[in-house]
């Protein structure tokens, strides 16, 4: 692979983990809890079944399997070797079908894939790469004209580290200790900037918030902690 666009400290996080990304009450509990509410915003905005979907950085491949399972045929990518070998694993006990998994860098597969997929998501992992907008250029690359890319991670601000940090990882032990590092975490402004750059459009926006007395999620118009943005890739002219 010519593209490493990963630091083998957060891969190594992972794949420490990854035996454990399919039991919902493990360190993976709050994907568990989120994936049915960014699941319904994509499908609100754009219909997944019979289209071809990619799934960046798809970890245990909670993502790509709900996908699927609303009818696109997905491909997941991922570097961490164990995460995917969870996802292949996992695919196959469910009887998952339309989903596959390939470990491959998002570079590498604008490479050999360009403007191939309906659909590109890229969730809970930009905050985790030494070169987010790198992995936002194959991602614009990687999506078909007139196609759709859906991106969330962590807005970067006292709030968010009180929240996403001291809280999530230190009081309410949501997720492993070193999970997310602040310096990494991404401004909407930020990713905005990278997005154009690349050549896509912003279509809309939502916050998620959690309560930890119900241990509920939900999305709202606040970007404050975490985000997800949807983009188009403008349509060809005359196409």
């Amino acid at each position: 692979m010519s593209n490493i666009n990963a630091d083998p400290a957060e891969l190594a996080k992972f794949s420490d983990l990854a035996h454990r990304w399919w039991d919902p009450e493990s360190e993976f509990r709050p994907l568990h809890q989120i994936n049915p509410l960014r699941l319904d915003w994509i499908a609100k905005l754009v219909s997944l079944s019979g289209t071809h979907a990619l799934d960046v950085g798809c970890g245990g491949g909670i993502l790509s399997d709900a996908m699927a399972r609303r009818g696109a045929q997905v491909t997941g990518i991922d570097l961490s070797t164990k995460a995917l070998k969870v996802a292949q694993l996992h695919a196959l006990e469910a009887q998952t079908v339309g989903v596959q998994y390939r470990e491959i860098s998002a570079e590498d597969m604008a490479l050999q894939q360009p403007a191939s997929f309906d659909v590109v998501t890229c969730m809970e992992m930009l905050e985790h790469v030494p070169d987010p907008a790198s992995v936002v250029r194959a991602c614009a690359t990687l999506v078909k004209p007139g196609g759709w890319v859906f991106f969330s991670t962590l807005n970067r601000n006292p709030k968010s580290f009180l929240f996403a940090i001291v809280g999530a990882e230190y009081i309410l032990n949501l997720l492993p200790k070193g999970t997310h590092e602040f310096a990494k975490f991404i401004r909407p402004s930020e990713l905005a900037q990278a997005s154009r750059q690349a050549g896509l459009d912003l279509h809309s926006q939502r916050g998620m918030q959690y309560n930890p007395l119900t241990r509920r999620y939900w999305l709202n118009g606040d970007t404050s902690v975490n985000y997800m943005m949807a983009y188009r890739k403008p349509a060809e002219v005359g196409g």
